[in-house]
């Protein structure tokens, strides 16, 4: 009878713990990951690629000379520039309008940094 209670308490306090340990069933990286490959149906990733180093988005041709649409590098970006590029109203190019919200954003720019980073340090 003291075992069973004993281990009934164990039990609950095990389960207690479980559940204040972990608010979240993803990590903030999984998240932003998950953001930065499809944010609003066309992923971040399409353009600037995975490491947002950017990429050749499209080539053309005007007469004989060819043109290439290029994404901008945005590893090195500052946060600032990245939040504005990203909230404004009017975005210059080819980049389209995402509606991110302020966390949002600031969950890209965790996952660009922390993504080259791993990279950097081989994980």
């Amino acid at each position: 009878m003291v075992k069973r209670q004993i281990l009934r308490l164990l039990l609950f306090f095990l389960t207690m713990n479980l559940l204040y340990c972990e608010d979240s069933f993803i990590t903030k990286f999984e998240y932003s990951k998950m953001l930065y490959e499809n944010p609003r149906g066309v992923g971040c990733n399409k353009c600037h690629g995975k490491y947002g180093k950017g990429k050749i988005i499209a080539k053309y041709k005007k007469g004989k000379k060819v043109f290439k649409l290029r994404a901008p590098d945005i590893t090195d970006i500052e946060y600032k520039k990245f939040f504005n590029v990203l909230n404004s109203k009017k975005i210059k190019g080819a980049m389209p309008k995402y509606f991110l919200t302020r966390s949002e954003i600031k969950a890209l720019y965790f996952y660009i940094k922390e993504v080259n980073r791993r990279k950097k340090d081989g994980i």
